[in-house]
């Protein structure tokens, strides 16, 4: 009976969500929604395309400094109060990016942008993660894994064609409202949560962590506009940030209360979900980049009907999402994000055959088939990681999450931008840079691919995490979860 009760999940935790989501929507737009603007930024602010690319690098930079503080600042300030500090100061970076008159005023709102946006994406999770309770988890989670797989569709498609219609300005200005509207909901809905006891800030962790992920974040950035591995402008910047990282693991492991508690990795269950999600990530973000360039480049299609050519592959990530979320409050995330990575791969491998000519409504089955697999591979595997939890250790775990998925797609991106870029050299036929693409696509089909191994691995952590814990405690675990939330 109790089972029964607690698996149901209730209208307040739907609404929470809701408004959690609300806001998540807006950084995660944000992220793609400027990449079409940057050719009309660089005329209208008389800069060059190397200069304004820092408008969208500035951004990633500040989110990914952001991330790491997030949990000490939940802890501190409570859950709900920096929810609402992140969403107005990103409302805010929103109308003063629209208002900027000049290329430095832009970056620099941008980056207070981005210091806003890095925070909703984990905070909010958290919030989830405690209204759902983990045998509830996935179900809500695969809510907000929506917008996730449908902003790098409908960002560039939004972008397009408020630059073609209105203004460039207008891809920040139409923050605005969203941001608003948030604010008010969460103040009305979110539980206030007062304060807890989190400790001195860790500056030594901040300094160590946010400057090793803003710099792994620039060099990963930086492989783009070179082309390759070998640059020091690559090279410089993803070592530095990779010795910053082992030097806070270092220093986490050897202080009672650090910025992130990376003792968490030893819980097999998170570890392995954690190294799934960046697999995964990898794989499914960075495959989204070559299907735009490909309508673009080989198909000649204006970026407004590129962007809707992407909708079948949303469309089956929608559609898979739910059922998803069902099977992994059911069955665990593991075998879910396992059929997940399967089916991407499966239907990845079709695009490495693509021609000049290949018929759009062939390419349309096959993306809305892909888009299945995404939807069953990426939230099952957060799923799962969460569902190892404590509800006292979300808040050290969702900062790590995020920063595993976002490096994760970068280096996906980097990776297939750079095959890409190499095949196309000396392509002069249609049928060649055709076939260049084709190259890109088999190279995400094997990213994909390299997503299996901790697939398995997750789902036998999970097997031999149920095997050691009987029922019994995990039903009671979850009625004091209940009681600590309500």
């Amino acid at each position: 009976m109790t089972t029964a009760i607690t698996d149901k999940i209730d209208r307040r935790t739907w609404i929470v969500s809701g408004v959690v989501m609300l806001g998540a929507v807006m950084t995660i737009l944000d992220t793609t929604i400027v990449n079409v603007a940057l050719a009309t930024l660089s005329h209208d602010l008389h800069s060059t395309v190397d200069q304004v690319q820092w408008v969208v690098t500035g951004y990633l930079l500040a989110l990914a400094a952001t991330i790491p503080v997030t949990g000490w600042a939940g802890r501190r300030f409570g859950a709900k109060q920096v929810y609402l500090v992140s969403v107005v100061m990103f409302t805010l970076g929103s109308a003063l990016c629209g208002l900027a008159t000049s290329l430095p005023e832009l970056i620099a709102f941008r980056v207070l942008q981005g210091i806003g946006g890095g925070m909703v994406m984990p905070i909010g999770m958290q919030m989830m993660a405690e209204a759902a309770g983990p045998k509830r988890i996935g179900r809500v989670m695969s809510m907000l894994a929506v917008p996730m797989m449908l902003a790098p569709i409908l960002g560039p498609t939004i972008g397009g064609v408020l630059i073609q219609n209105i203004s460039w300005r207008w891809i920040f200005y139409v923050n605005v409202p969203v941001g608003v509207i948030a604010v008010i909901s969460a103040l009305r809905v979110l539980p206030w949560v007062k304060p807890g006891d989190a400790g001195p800030l860790d500056f030594r962790g901040l300094l160590l962590m946010s400057g090793g992920t803003a710099l792994l974040t620039y060099g990963l950035a930086e492989i783009g506009s070179t082309g390759g591995f070998t640059s020091a402008k690559v090279v410089g910047p993803i070592l530095g940030g990779l010795v910053l990282i082992a030097l806070f693991v270092f220093a986490a492991l050897r202080v009672p209360r650090p910025l992130l508690d990376v003792r968490l990795y030893r819980r097999p269950t998170f570890s392995t979900a954690s190294v799934a999600m960046f697999a995964l990530a990898a794989a499914l973000f960075g495959g989204m980049i070559l299907l735009p360039l490909y309508w673009q480049e080989i198909r000649h299609f204006d970026v407004i009907d590129a962007g809707l050519l992407m909708a079948p592959q949303g469309l089956g990530a929608a559609i898979a999402m739910p059922l998803a979320g069902k099977l992994s409050d059911r069955y665990g995330g593991g075998p879910i994000a396992l059929v997940g990575v399967l089916v991407t791969t499966l239907f990845t491998i079709p695009f490495g055959l693509i021609g000049v000519h290949t018929s759009i409504a062939y390419l349309s089955v096959m993306m809305l088939l892909r888009g299945t697999g995404i939807g069953f591979g990426m939230m099952p595997a957060m799923t799962a990681a969460f569902a190892s939890l404590k509800r006292s250790e979300l808040s050290d775990a969702t900062p790590q999450l995020n920063v595993l998925q976002r490096i994760g797609g970068s280096i996906g991106t980097a990776v297939l931008a750079v095959v890409l870029q190499r095949s196309l050299v000396g392509a002069l036929t249609p049928a060649a840079k055709a076939g260049a693409y084709g190259t890109a696509f088999w190279a995400s089909a094997i990213l994909a691919a390299i997503a299996i191994v901790p697939s398995i691995m997750l789902v036998r952590a999970e097997r031999a995490a149920r095997a050691a814990q009987p029922e019994q405690v995990e039903a009671q675990h979850e009625v004091a979860l209940e009681a600590a939330a309500a």
